[in-house]
């Protein structure tokens, strides 16, 4: 199994039990937790505004966490590329999450991935 991969399922794991405990009763352990953490309010605006059907606070607590994780990768941290950061919280989400898990989480990580792709293009061209 991929080391990175394996890496994503703990963070997941933690970032699922902080969701019942509260990050005032236990705290993150890990580095990576701690800043998602951090950013939490920002990435949960993120999803309330790319997702038709439920705010972040109405989200199934692990769907919550895989978009948590894969959202902070996708925003703030961008050490791996758009689509790998995409395919790896959809195979998450077939591995953990409800049947119709994986098809939620792509398609708000799809219209985020398109909303900065734009910003992206949009920025070079004014730069040059």
């Amino acid at each position: 199994m991929d080391i990175r991969h394996k890496k994503r399922e703990e963070i997941i794991k933690e970032l699922y039990s902080l969701s019942f405990l509260g990050s005032a009763k236990a705290g993150p352990k890990s580095a990576k937790v701690k800043l998602i953490s951090q950013k939490k309010e920002e990435i949960d605006s993120y999803i309330d505004k790319y997702s038709s059907k439920f705010s972040a606070d109405k989200i199934a607590k692990l769907d919550l966490a895989i978009l948590h994780l894969s959202i902070y990768e996708l925003i703030f941290e961008k050490s791996q590329p758009p689509k790998a950061i995409i395919n790896e919280a959809v195979e998450l989400a077939k591995e953990y999450g409800s049947e119709k898990s994986f098809s939620y989480i792509n398609a708000i990580l799809g219209k985020i991935y398109a909303e900065f792709k734009i910003k992206s293009q949009s920025s070079k061209s004014k730069s040059e």
